[in-house]
């Protein structure tokens, strides 16, 4: 399937039309929304009259089960599928999917999305959605969009105006503050053979350290350290991020650790389309997270909102009894543990600008209205040919009041294979949040000692 010429045109004269214009910080009038007709965040609060119900607060009291333990109870386990879309009636159903979707669903006799009931589960913390409210009056993209100015952690533009917006929305989001998880990465052949990558991995935003100063190092968002702990020819590499806000201004701050020659280098390829850690060349730096990094290479062009099928609600894929073997297959995961729901969803349109360079000449995100999530993203190559589909399995973490991301599956339509990312079982220990400021060490220095744990 070919990208639509006319549409890459079109975008192309959209960023020019901005160029040079201030971009974010609504009037108050605009703003007295956020509350009222829209949520805190910025999505709308009514449903649709039919199958999205209006929001009601999101999901933030546990189910009965949980213990407490980061160990995620399946709140809706005893639903059914209201329909499942398979290639017998994908044409019906086209107009509330992705063409990567589409595609799948034609390439794959057995990638079906199985539809369910639609829950309207997100919802932050009260100070996170206080500070979104601020953020609508003040916050505004500089350097022709690739910074933010005037911001505060959480949602910049809740009530967006352009495509970079929405995206800078995606990017900045917030995951809890202060995050280790420990997950496992899988590249299974065509045929469906598979070995396990497994990560430990922390994410802090710069807010949430004891030693943070306002006012120093005030372009780094977050701080990331990447810890390989299996296979054994892996085990001990580390990579650590300091994320920038305005890359352009000051690139990504990224450093390697390899095990094997006990160095620490510079690592300026984690970035833009610079292979992804231990992927088998499946997916590029910025494709984790569904998005990562500067969107200084591609012209943005706000498509506007839809209504789509999304994975969302995916605890299924959370159960810590499914072994790897249960969940990857060849060509995709597992879809009977998938689950997608109706929800109401940002298109916008990434073009690679005149001059730059990328492996994806265009990129489409359907970005969730409530959680400012990517859930779909469709990639297309040089030739304009779709390439890559994306899809992020997402959850809300109810004792935590935080979305993330169960599993993020990348498709590539042309080699029959994929990444998925983001996978627990038994052997991992859950998710591990800290809402309180604490020390760490993010130097290039402890590095080393990450390593040799």
């Amino acid at each position: 399937m070919k990208l639509n010429k006319k549409l890459l045109a079109t975008g192309v004269l959209t960023a020019s039309l901005f160029a040079g214009q201030a971009w974010g910080a609504v009037s108050a009038q605009e703003a007295a929304k956020l509350g009222d007709t829209l949520t805190p965040m910025g999505a709308e609060k009514a449903g649709n009259g039919g199958d999205i119900p209006a929001w009601d607060g999101g999901l933030s009291e546990p189910p009965a089960g949980y213990k407490g333990d980061g160990i995620y109870v399946n709140p809706f386990a005893g639903e059914q599928p209201k329909f499942v879309i398979d290639r017998s009636n994908v044409d019906q159903h086209a107009d509330k999917l992705s063409p990567g979707q589409v595609e799948m669903i034609r390439k794959y006799d057995n990638y079906r999305i199985p539809v369910y009931p639609t829950h309207r589960t997100a919802t932050y913390p009260k100070k996170i959605m206080d500070e979104t409210v601020a953020n609508a009056t003040k916050a505004e993209l500089v350097s022709g969009g690739n910074g933010i100015d005037n911001y505060q952690d959480a949602t910049p533009f809740p009530i967006p105006q352009n495509g970079l917006e929405v995206i800078w929305n995606h990017i900045t989001r917030y995951r809890g503050g202060s995050v280790q998880r420990n997950v496992g990465q899988v590249t299974p052949t065509a045929g469906g053979d598979f070995s396990v990558v497994k990560f430990q991995e922390e994410l802090v935003w710069n807010s949430y350290l004891t030693d943070y100063e306002p006012g120093k190092d005030d372009n780094v968002l977050f701080y990331f350290k990447q810890s390989i702990t299996a296979p054994a020819r892996l085990a001990g590499n580390v990579l650590l991020v300091h994320e920038t806000l305005d890359q352009v201004a000051e690139p990504r701050r990224a450093w390697l650790y390899n095990a094997g020659q006990r160095r620490v280098r510079r690592a300026p390829q984690v970035a833009y389309d610079g292979p992804g850690t231990a992927a088998d060349g499946m997916r590029t730096s910025d494709n984790l997270d569904m998005y990562n990094g500067a969107p200084d290479r591609y012209n943005w062009e706000l498509i506007g909102k839809k209504e789509m099928y999304i994975p969302y609600n995916s605890y299924k894929l959370l159960d810590r009894g499914l072994s790897y073997d249960e969940i990857i297959q060849p060509g995709h995961i597992n879809q009977d543990l998938a689950r997608y729901e109706l929800h109401r969803v940002w298109h916008v349109r990434a073009t690679l600008k005149e001059g730059e360079r990328h492996v994806y000449a265009q990129r489409d995100f359907y970005i969730d209205e409530d959680t400012w999530q990517a859930s779909v993203i469709d990639h297309y190559d040089g030739r304009g040919e779709l390439w890559r589909v994306g899809e992020a399995h997402a959850v809300q973490m109810y004792d935590q009041d935080v979305p993330w991301y169960a599993i993020e599956a990348l498709y590539d339509l042309l080699s029959g294979r994929y990444l998925a990312l983001g996978l627990t079982n038994e052997e991992n220990t859950p998710y591990s949040f800290d809402v309180e400021r604490q020390s760490r060490d993010f130097t290039p220095a402890a590095l080393r000692r990450a390593g040799t744990r």
